[in-house]
């Protein structure tokens, strides 16, 4: 059986990690108009529940960039993910010009979803906080 070399795990956790740090730091910086989007998307209470997305994405992103607990990090990403990506990216209830961008972001985000279960199921790597 083939294992992952070190440095393409720790390769592969830093570009995960990535969008979700800016996402989280972009939600913190544009508080007002994330509030606002999630309100145009028919979510209640927007402004409490932006503060579990930025905990989930900045804090599970900071987790995975320094491999602590990435095996759950990367499990609470999937698990806001999955209604995430339901909500914000429903290509088929969008206006036809939207279809494609919104099928793009769906795919993106099962990419995604993809990454982290294999980096849940390889572990962060040698090169991590963890060593595993």
């Amino acid at each position: 059986m083939m294992t992952a070399h070190p440095a393409v795990l720790l390769i592969g956790r830093l570009l995960l990690a990535l969008i979700f740090i800016l996402s989280g730091f972009s939600k913190i910086t544009g508080f007002a108009g994330t509030v606002g989007y999630m309100a145009s998307q028919g979510l209640p209470v927007p402004q409490l529940l932006i503060i579990p997305a930025i905990l989930i994405e900045l804090g599970g992103g900071l987790l995975i960039l320094i491999g602590y607990q990435t095996r759950w990090a990367a499990l609470a990403i999937v698990l806001f993910l999955i209604p995430t990506t339901l909500i914000f990216h429903a290509f088929w209830a969008v206006p036809a010009e939207q279809v494609q961008m919104q099928m793009i972001q769906f795919q993106k985000n099962l990419a995604i979803m993809g990454g982290l279960l294999c980096l849940m199921a390889a572990g962060p790597g040698r090169y991590s906080v963890d060593k595993t």
